[in-house]
C-alpha cells in the first residue's frame, strides 16, 4: 500500500545567501495506505514536478489553497514547491536574490542530493501559476535539456506587455532594474529565437475573463509561427484558486508519465 509524505525543508542557500524553505510531497510505500487517498510509488525512480507559486504566494500556497497532495498521490510523483518570493524567478538587480541562479542550478541539485527522485529529463516537469507560470515557460525555453514538460497556468507570459502596462511596477523596476527584462527573461523573444533543440512539451491554459489571457495568446501565436506546439487552451474563470484548483487536475492528467 502506498501514501503521500509531506515535508517542510527549511534550508540555507548559498546562491541566494540566506536560509529558504520549500514543501515537497514523495510517495510512499507503507504496510497501510492512507484512507481516502490513492498510491503510486514507483520501482525506477520517482519523477519529480517544480510547481511553481505566483506573487503573492509562498511554498506552502498550493498545498492550502489546492488538494495537490490527493491529485498526484495516484501518480507516484514527487511534488517540490520552492520559495521565490516576488523575484519572477529572476536574479533580481534592485536587491539580494540570484532566483534565477537558485531555481535553474542550485534547487534541482539540492533535490538530487537529498530526495531519491529521478534526474533523467523524461521524468522532470514543471508548472506553474500567474509569476510561476511564466517561471515554468522561462526554465522551459532557458533549460530545455532539463525538462520534459512544462505547464503554465495563467501565467505571465509576455513580461514585456506587463512592464509597459505599468502594473507591478515597483516589482518590475526592482527585479529587472532601467533596462529591463534580459534576453532570458523575454519568453516571446525566447521563442522568436529558439534552435533546433529539442524542447519540452509545452501547455498553457487561461480564465477568459483574465487580463493574461492576452499574454497566452501572444505566446501560442509566437510558438505556432516557428513551428513550435503548445497545447492551449481557455476557459471560464479568472486569476483565482478555484481555476487552477480545478486546471491544475487537467495539467497532471496531460503530463507524460511514462
Amino acid at each position: 500500500m502506498d501514501a503521500m509524505m509531506r515535508l517542510r525543508c527549511d534550508f540555507h542557500s548559498s546562491v541566494l545567501g540566506l536560509s529558504t524553505s520549500m514543501t515537497v510531497l514523495l510517495p510512499q510505500r507503507t504496510a497501510e495506505g492512507q484512507i481516502g487517498m490513492g498510491g503510486g510509488v514507483r520501482e525506477q525512480g520517482t519523477p519529480v514536478l517544480y510547481l511553481l507559486h505566483g506573487l503573492s504566494d509562498d511554498d506552502t500556497c498550493w498545498e492550502r489553497r489546492t488538494s495537490i497532495e490527493r491529485y498526484v498521490s495516484d501518480l507516484g510523483l514527487a511534488v517540490v514547491m520552492p520559495q521565490v518570493h516576488r523575484s519572477f524567478y529572476a536574479d533580481v538587480v534592485g536587491g539580494d536574490g540570484n532566483y534565477w541562479e537558485f531555481i535553474a542550478e542550485e534547487l534541482p541539485q539540492l533535490v538530487a542530493d537529498s530526495f531519491q527522485v529521478s534526474t533523467r529529463r523524461e521524468d522532470t516537469f514543471v508548472a506553474g501559476l500567474s509569476m510561476g507560470g511564466y517561471g515554468a515557460m522561462k526554465l522551459a525555453l532557458n533549460r530545455p535539456d532539463r525538462f520534459a514538460a512544462a505547464g503554465s497556468l495563467s501565467g505571465a507570459l509576455d513580461i514585456l506587455e506587463l512592464v509597459a502596462s505599468g502594473r507591478r511596477k515597483s516589482v518590475m523596476d526592482t527585479v529587472f532594474g532601467e533596462s529591463g527584462p534580459g534576453p532570458e527573461s523575454n519568453l516571446i523573444q525566447l521563442l522568436e529565437s529558439i534552435g533546433e533543440q529539442q524542447l519540452p512539451q509545452l501547455w498553457s491554459t487561461c480564465g477568459t475573463d483574465d487580463v493574461l489571457t492576452a499574454h497566452q495568446r501572444r505566446f501560442v501565436s509566437t510558438a505556432q509561427d516557428r513551428g513550435i506546439e503548445v497545447t492551449a487552451d481557455e476557459h471560464p474563470g479568472g486569476h483565482d484558486w478555484a481555476f487552477w484548483d480545478t486546471h491544475i487536475q487537467r495539467f497532471l492528467a496531460w503530463l507524460p508519465l511514462g
